[in-house]
C-alpha cells in the first residue's frame, strides 16, 4: 500500500471519528442508557411488588401470631375442643378475623391430636389432616410460615367454592414457648385477587409484564400472556439476575428478584425492540449523514495527500538503493518540513551505517590478529609433553626432585596454555596455570621473592579468558620484582567486586612513575597499540584487546602504581556460567 494510500486513510480516520463517535457510539451509548434505565425501573418495580407481597405475608403471619394468642385458640391448642369449651368462640374469633381483612379466603385450625376447626373449610374424607402435606411440611420447620401456591390435592374444601387455582396458602406450626413441642398448625388460604390488585397498576411499556412464581418455579399469579411459560425459569438463579432471551422472535429482557422472606421470585419481561426503537431511529440518520460526509472527505483527501507523498516516495527510491548496498545515495532537498529532516536524517544514518562498516571490519581484523599472535606463540602439544614426561622419568630415577617439580609445573603450565585450542577456561584452571608459571620462576630465582594466590572457592568454576594473568604476572616480575633490591613479593587475587569478577596482580617492586601510569591508563583505555611500549613487548596489549573485544569497553585492564612502592593491575571480567550464551562467541 502506498504512502498516499495510507495517508488519505489516516485523513479519512481522522474526519470519520467523530462520525463514529456521535454516529455509532453515541446511539450504542444512548441505547446502553435505556437499556440500564429500563432494567434499573423495572428493578424498582419488582422491589416494591416484592415489598407489597411481602407485607400482604408478614400481615397473614401477625394474624397467625395473634390468633394464637387469643384465650379460646390457645386453649384448643393446649386442651383440645372438648376440654376448652367447644367451638363457638373459636369460630366467632375467626369469623372477626375474616370479616376485617376481605383478602382471606379461609382460616382452618388443626391440633396436633388432628381436632381441626373452620367456618370456610369442611374435611372431604376422614383421613387425618395431621398428615396432609401441608402440615407436615409446617411440622417440619416449626414457628415458620410457609406459602404453597395453587394448594391443589388437599383433604378440605372451600365452603364458598373458592379453587386451588384462586388462592394461596399460608401454613404456620404452633409451638409451646415452655416445652417447646408443635401444638398444632394455622391455615390461612389468601386470595389471589390480593396479587391481582397489586400488580394492575405496575406496566412495562407497551408489552411488558410482571409475574410471579414461587421457589419450585411454579408460577403463582401471572396475567394473560403467552409469552410468560416459554421463560426459562431455571436459568435466572440467585436472588437477582437479568438476562436476554429471544422468544417467538422477539428479544426479551427478563429481570428476576427473589424475596428472601418469601422464597418467591418476581419477574419483569418486557421487549427490548420497543425499549430500543428511537434509538434505532436515531442510528439509521446517522449513518445517512455519515455517508455523505465520508464522500466529500475521500475527495478533500485525494488533493491534501498528494503534496505530501511526493517527497516520501523519493526517499523510498533512496531507502531501496541502499538496501541493494548501494550507500552513496544522498537525498536533495531543501524543505524544511518533517519530511526534509528525515531526509536529512537518512543521509546522517547512511554516513553513519558506512563508519560502523568501517569500525566493525577493524575490530575483527584487530581480534583475528590478537588470536593469531596467540595461536603463533603456541607449541604442538604432542612432541612438547613426550619429551617433558621422558625428563620428569629420568629425574625421577636419578630423585632430583627440584628437576621433577620444575618439569611438572612446566607440563601444568604448557597443558593449561594450550587449553585445545579453547578460548575460555574455568577459573581455578587459569590459577592453577599461573601457579605453576610462579612455581619455574620461584626456582628460577630462588630467594628473590614469595608469591600468594587467594582466591574465593565458590568462583572457580566461572569462565575467564586463558592466558589472562601468566602475561601480568610475567610484567609484575621482570619489571617490578627483578628491578627492585632485595626480597620481594607477589599477590594474586580473584573476587567478586559489582557483580563481575575482578582479577588482580600485586607486587611490591619498583613501581611506575605517575606521569607514566596516567599515560599508560589512558593508552589502555583508548585501545592504543602504543601502551605496550611501557613493558617492551605484547603481553599487556594482548590481554586487553581479547578482553575488550570479546566484552566491550567496560572490562579490560587497570594500572594503580607508586614509584618504589609496587603496582597492582586489575583485570574486569565478566561474570560468566558455562551456560552463559557470550561462552559461545569466544
Amino acid at each position: 500500500m502506498s504512502i498516499r494510500i495510507k495517508l488519505m486513510l489516516y485523513f479519512l480516520a481522522l474526519v470519520l471519528l467523530p462520525i463514529l463517535t456521535l454516529g455509532i457510539l453515541g446511539p450504542v451509548l444512548y441505547a446502553r442508557a435505556i437499556e440500564r434505565e429500563t432494567t434499573d425501573h423495572t428493578v424498582r418495580m419488582i422491589s416494591q411488588v416484592t415489598m407489597n407481597m411481602e407485607f400482604h405475608v408478614l400481615e397473614m403471619e401477625r394474624l397467625i401470631d395473634l390468633l394464637a394468642s387469643t384465650k379460646a385458640v390457645a386453649a384448643f391448642f393446649a386442651q383440645g375442643r372438648t376440654a376448652s369449651g367447644g367451638s363457638a368462640d373459636i369460630l366467632e374469633t375467626l369469623a372477626a378475623v375474616s370479616g376485617t381483612h376481605p383478602e382471606i379466603a379461609g382460616i382452618l385450625l388443626v391440633s396436633e391430636s388432628d381436632e381441626w376447626v373452620s367456618g370456610d373449610f369442611y374435611r372431604i374424607t376422614r383421613d387425618p389432616l395431621v398428615e396432609e402435606r401441608w402440615y407436615l411440611g409446617a411440622r417440619e420447620d416449626p414457628g415458620k410460615v410457609r406459602l404453597i401456591s395453587r394448594p391443589f390435592g388437599r383433604n378440605i374444601r372451600s365452603t364458598v367454592g373458592y379453587g386451588a387455582d384462586e388462592v394461596v396458602s399460608l401454613v404456620k406450626s404452633i409451638v409451646d414457648p415452655r416445652a417447646g413441642k408443635v401444638l398444632g398448625a394455622v391455615l390461612i388460604d389468601m386470595k389471589l385477587a390480593t396479587m391481582e390488585q397489586v400488580l394492575r397498576d405496575t406496566s412495562l411499556g407497551k408489552n411488558g409484564f410482571l409475574f410471579i412464581a414461587d421457589s419450585s418455579g411454579e408460577i403463582v399469579y401471572a396475567p394473560a400472556n403467552k409469552v410468560i411459560y416459554r421463560v426459562p425459569l431455571s436459568s435466572l438463579s440467585g436472588d437477582s439476575a437479568s438476562a436476554y432471551m429471544k422468544i417467538g422472535g422477539t428479544e426479551y429482557q427478563v429481570v428476576a428478584q427473589r424475596s428472601t422472606y418469601t422464597g418467591w421470585k418476581t419477574l419483569g419481561v418486557f421487549s427490548v425492540e420497543e425499549a430500543l426503537r428511537e434509538v434505532w431511529l436515531i442510528r439509521y440518520w446517522s449513518y445517512v449523514i455519515g455517508g455523505i460526509t465520508m464522500a466529500l472527505a475521500i475527495i478533500a483527501a485525494f488533493f491534501f495527500t498528494a503534496s505530501i507523498a511526493r517527497p516520501v516516495l523519493g526517499l523510498k527510491k533512496l531507502m531501496k538503493r541502499a538496501e541493494q548496498g548501494d550507500l552513496s545515495v544522498r537525498f536533495d532537498g531543501d524543505s524544511g518540513d518533517e519530511i526534509g529532516e528525515l531526509g536529512h536524517g537518512f543521509n546522517e544514518m547512511i554516513a553513519r551505517i558506512q563508519s560502523l562498516i568501517d569500525q566493525v571490519y577493524s575490530e575483527q581484523q584487530a581480534k583475528r590478529d590478537a588470536e593469531l599472535r596467540i595461536l603463533q606463540e603456541q607449541i604442538k602439544p604432542h612432541f612438547l609433553y613426550n619429551t617433558l614426561d621422558t625428563i620428569q622419568w629420568m629425574a625421577q630415577e636419578h630423585r632430583v626432585d627440584d628437576v621433577v617439580t620444575m618439569v611438572g609445573a612446566l607440563t601444568s603450565l604448557f597443558r593449561i596454555g594450550l587449553n585445545k585450542g579453547r578460548e575460555l577456561i574455568d577459573l581455578s584452571e587459569e590459577l592453577e596455570h599461573v601457579e605453576s608459571y610462579l612455581c619455574i620462576q620461584k626456582m628460577r630465582y630462588e630467594d628473590k621473592f614469595d608469591y600468594q594466590i587467594v582466591a574465593e572457592p565458590s568462583l572457580g568454576t566461572y569462565k575467564v579468558l586463558r592466558l589472562v594473568l601468566q602475561p601480568l604476572v610475567e610484567n609484575a616480575i621482570y619489571h617490578g620484582i627483578k628491578e627492585r633490591r632485595g626480597h620481594g613479593s607477589l599477590h594474586v587475587f580473584a573476587r567478586l567486586c559489582e557483580g563481575d569478577l575482578e582479577l588482580s596482580v600485586q607486587d611490591d617492586g619498583a613501581g611506575i612513575a605517575e606521569e607514566r601510569l596516567a599515560e599508560l591508563n589512558a593508552l589502555l583505555a583508548h585501545a592504543d597499540p602504543s601502551a605496550a611500549r611501557f613493558f617492551g613487548g605484547y603481553g599487556i596489549r594482548n590481554v586487553h584487546e581479547r578482553i575488550v573485544l570479546s566484552f566491550g569497553k567496560p572490562y579490560g585492564l587497570s594500572f594503580t602504581s607508586a614509584l618504589g612502592h609496587g603496582t597492582e593491575v586489575r583485570i574486569r571480567h565478566p561474570l560468566l556460567h558455562a551456560e552463559d550464551p557470550r561462552c559461545g562467541k569466544c
